[in-house]
């Protein structure tokens, strides 16, 4: 079994930002595996927020040697992109050897298209709004705030986009006295679910708080061993596979967190149509869907994953799995 880590770069079609920061391009990982002449591959997005790095990452999947297996893995590396990318490789690789589909594999009815959805860049709120008039045709906006100051923003995505139903992701960014005077508001203006609206560390104040729209955990949730400190301060949990550490655990995060009553989102982090590829099986039935990586970038992958109005999906075998 050969294992091959390259770096690829990809264009965004717009610069995006959000509360920690803006970018112009998309940097991730391919991980190639080859045995008996089959190569299966799969793609990590390495994230700062998690101190991951292109090198540091690389190194770990660099480090690894034998005949893998995905159970292995979980002693071999922890939950984050290395493990993701290796994750996603052997399971590519073991369909293509089986002459199957993933979804075959892993005991899973066939997946279908799943409404995604698109996400507003942080800005200022006339750009913003003019962003929400320009994709208001789209059923769902997600836009990213996590300022004091994201008011404005709110009322001119809604302005911008009346109809779309809205979601909103404020990236660890609001202390929990500005969250108490949002939430109101955010019931008025129709957003159906707020992502981690305070930073993971400080999440403890919200037991307790009125959750008048769904929270999300997304920065303080990564696996199923994050799912005990989630109690009575979050509705739902978004799953990211870069954050579980591949498919393997996103699906055993899947269906635990549902067991716990959770409601599951399926999200990214800027990557190709190949990290969303292993996406679109976990978000198979989600309350919320947001793989919209592809969309967000001026060039991608060949035989990339199509999106129309049915929504992402699922891959064709000439991608992944």
């Amino acid at each position: 079994m050969q294992i091959d880590v390259t770096r690829d770069v990809f264009r965004l079609a717009q610069v995006f930002t959000i509360s920690r920061g803006s970018r112009t391009e998309a940097k991730v990982l391919t991980v190639r595996i080859n045995e008996g002449g089959v190569t299966g591959w799969g793609e990590c997005v390495p994230y700062a927020r998690y101190d991951e790095t292109l090198e540091s990452v690389t190194a770990e999947i660099e480090g690894l040697s034998g005949n893998l297996t995905r159970a292995a893995l979980y002693d071999l590396l922890p939950a984050g992109a290395a493990r993701n990318a290796v994750d996603c490789a052997i399971w590519d690789l073991e369909a293509k050897r089986a002459g199957c589909r993933v979804w075959d594999l892993a005991g899973l009815p066939a997946p279908k298209p799943e409404i995604t959805a698109y996400t507003l860049s942080l800005d200022t709120p006339e750009a913003m709004q003019a962003q929400a008039e320009k994709h208001a045709h789209r059923p769902l906006l997600k836009i990213k705030l996590g300022t004091p100051d994201d008011m404005p923003r709110l009322e001119a995505v809604r302005r911008g986009a009346p109809q779309a139903k809205i979601i909103v992701d404020a990236n660890e960014g609001w202390s929990a006295a500005v969250y108490a005077d949002l939430a109101p508001h955010l019931v008025r203006l129709g957003v159906a679910l707020v992502e981690q609206p305070l930073p993971a560390g400080e999440d403890e104040a919200l037991i307790g708080m009125a959750r008048p729209v769904p929270v999300c955990a997304d920065e303080s949730c990564h696996d199923r061993a994050s799912l005990p400190k989630l109690k009575g301060k979050y509705d739902v949990v978004n799953i990211k596979l870069d954050k579980t550490g591949g498919l393997t655990e996103a699906l055993a995060l899947r269906d635990a967190a549902r067991a716990e009553g959770y409601g599951i989102m399926v999200g990214c982090m800027i990557g190709s149509s190949l990290a969303m590829a292993p996406a679109t099986l976990v978000a198979q039935g989600a309350m919320v869907t947001d793989l919209d990586g592809p969309l967000l970038l001026a060039e991608d992958r060949e035989d990339a994953l199509i999106f129309d109005a049915a929504g992402v999906h699922p891959p064709r075998p000439e991608l992944w799995g």
